[in-house]
């Protein structure tokens, strides 16, 4: 019953936006936002950091435009994460995805916000930012918007899934319709939606790739074969456990916390000492996970972070499809282009 009511408020909601454009502020350069349905665990930050390296790729200057959540020090105004020269915040300061992004992506502009047009604004005042990213923007209707990206997964469009609280989607499957293009973040997703030929928007599939593991130095035995103690702090800590397996990880054991969990050094230390128990030489964690750990190195023992990388697939013809969606924002609203 409370799940009926919340998918009503959630459609209510998005009508009133669309038939009122006047709620929505509008930024000079082109936004494209990249959200979900469902509450985490679809790679949405991969997705966010693939695409303003398309961007760069492209010429453009992107701003990354984040609300920044779990920020510790949460600061009125905006929170310049990175400039277009160099990382400018802490972990306390930005939130960790912002300040994984940051780390990954130099010369892109990363702010973070409760404020998003505040911090669009700036960005393209102060850091000559031709295009705005906005991170987990599907639900944000404040800011208007060129073109919403919108990653799904199949289990969101089973015909049980259920939006909040009873289910784990933040919208029903369709609002969809509301998206200009949909990334598949599986390929029951065309078993259970819309055919790419019949839907009202875009089709791509999501390539995910776990890279090797970093670590600080070379370490001696650091094969996948090495046995390893895994841990995360994501929205689903068993699909990670289960992708460092399928790339040959052997792992002694796992440890699991809730998403955007903010270590303590008594946390480090039980993982430590379950690591130590279980015969693992080292530890493997995300990239954001690792974010979290830096106040405290230097650490007891090694610890990697895996990269995971999510790509439009084919990219070349999701490229094709994005520059022209940006054109026809520009020609739509002249003061977006990237020469002004």
């Amino acid at each position: 019953m409370l799940s009926t009511l919340y998918a009503a408020f959630a459609r209510r909601r998005r009508e009133l936006y669309a038939a009122r454009p006047d709620l929505r502020r509008r930024l000079r350069r082109p936004v494209i936002s990249v959200g979900n349905l469902a509450v985490g665990g679809r790679g949405k930050t991969p997705t966010v950091a693939c695409l303003a390296r398309q961007l760069v790729d492209m010429g453009e200057r992107p701003a990354i435009l984040s609300r920044g959540y779990g920020r510790r020090k949460v600061d009125d105004g905006v929170v310049v994460v990175r400039d277009p020269d160099g990382i400018r915040a802490d972990l306390d300061r930005s939130g960790d995805e912002p300040l994984m992004l940051a780390r990954q992506l130099p010369g892109v502009s990363v702010l973070a916000s409760s404020d998003r047009y505040l911090a669009g604004c700036l960005a393209e005042r102060h850091l000559g930012a031709t295009v705005h990213v906005l991170d987990d923007g599907f639900q944000h209707l404040q800011l208007d918007r060129d073109v919403d990206l919108v990653i799904v997964a199949g289990e969101d469009l089973e015909a049980d899934a259920r939006t909040l609280p009873g289910g784990r989607l933040r919208e029903p499957p369709d609002t969809l319709l509301a998206a200009d293009a949909v990334l598949a973040a599986d390929a029951r997703v065309f078993a259970l939606g819309p055919q790419p030929r019949n839907a009202p928007f875009e089709v791509f599939s999501m390539r995910r790739t776990m890279g090797t593991a970093q670590f600080g130095a070379p370490l001696a035995g650091s094969a996948p074969a090495a046995r390893s103690f895994a841990f995360a702090g994501i929205a689903r800590p068993p699909d990670f456990f289960e992708g460092l397996r399928a790339a040959g990880h052997e792992l002694a054991g796992t440890r699991g916390f809730r998403d955007h969990h903010r270590y303590s050094r008594g946390d480090l230390d039980r993982v430590v000492s379950a690591a130590k128990a279980a015969g693992a030489a080292r530890l493997l964690t995300t990239e954001k996970d690792f974010v979290r750990l830096l106040p405290f190195r230097p650490f007891p023992m090694p610890v990697g972070w895996v990269p995971l990388t999510m790509e439009p697939d084919p990219l070349p013809e999701f490229r094709r499809w994005l520059a022209g969606a940006l054109a026809g924002a520009r020609d739509l609203w002249p003061h977006g282009n990237a020469t002004d």
